[in-house]
């Protein structure tokens, strides 16, 4: 058993690849250190099985939301029972929200529209939000400037977490000055990712967390095969090279970040 605790903010641990092994993925990610993992949502069925594996896995959270990429057909009733299944004492967040300007699944007028009213339920419910970014950087961090100063107070230094970041330093400042966290996954590992590593090394140490984003974006040493929860270690040890410190002390330090964003873990 690991003597690290580490928490991965963003794992699709619902997905069908863990269906065979889920439960050898679970006891491979504590032997790690892995103590908390949290499951965000694509669509109100994901975010329905996120809260399932909640129920039966005492290090499982969730957080519930509809994906850019799955919001083609929004409305009303679904912000409705997204509202309801947030009640749920294991979600932590509204998420995976945000914009996918990568992908043609759904037009970019409906992506804002959702993002909108998610962020606005987000608002009114007291949640942070898990968000995700697809070549639509500059965009989101304007919508998110114009949000944030309607987020109640006990949001404002905990707005949310820009999930497995990928955008310009520039971005990354802004997102940090409005009271975002950075998530970092196994892009942070590869050869061609130095802009990367430099943000990383730059942010503040208590605005980084650290994530899988599995079954994808494996680190380095395990890339080309599914990702999962216990290879969160790699990109710890990532993490604290470039700042200068032990596997230990940006564990301690990501974890205790994580629970401060997340406050119900």
């Amino acid at each position: 058993m690991s003597a690290l605790e580490l928490v991965d903010t963003h794992c699709h641990l619902n997905f069908t690849s863990y269906d065979q092994d889920r439960a050898e993925v679970l006891e491979r990610a504590r032997s790690s250190g892995v103590r908390r993992i949290i499951v965000p949502a694509i669509d109100l069925d994901s975010a329905r099985q996120a809260l399932a594996l909640a129920e039966q896995h005492k290090e499982v959270f969730a957080a519930v939301g509809i994906h850019p990429n799955s919001c083609s057909d929004f409305q009303a009733t679904q912000l409705d029972e997204l509202r309801a299944l947030a009640q749920h004492r294991s979600v932590v967040a509204i998420g995976e929200i945000g914009l996918d300007y990568y992908w043609d699944k759904c037009p970019k007028p409906m992506q804002h529209r959702a993002l909108e009213a998610q962020l606005e339920l987000a608002a009114a419910l007291e949640r942070p939000v898990i968000l995700h970014n697809r070549q639509a950087a500059e965009v989101l961090i304007a919508t998110l400037e114009a949000w944030s100063p309607s987020a109640p107070v006990s949001l404002r230094d905990r707005l949310g977490v820009l999930h497995s970041f990928s955008a310009s330093p520039a971005v990354a400042l802004r997102a940090v000055e409005l009271g975002f966290y950075l998530g970092f996954t196994g892009p942070i590992t590869y050869k061609n990712a130095d802009e990367l590593r430099d943000i990383a090394a730059g942010a503040p140490i208590e605005r980084l967390l650290i994530e899988t984003d599995a079954p994808f974006l494996s680190p380095q040493p395990r890339r080309g095969k599914r990702n999962e929860p216990a290879y969160l270690a790699y990109i710890n040890e990532r993490l604290a090279a470039l700042r200068g410190i032990s596997a230990t002390a940006m564990a301690r330090q990501t974890s205790a970040n994580a629970r401060r964003l997340f406050a119900s873990l």
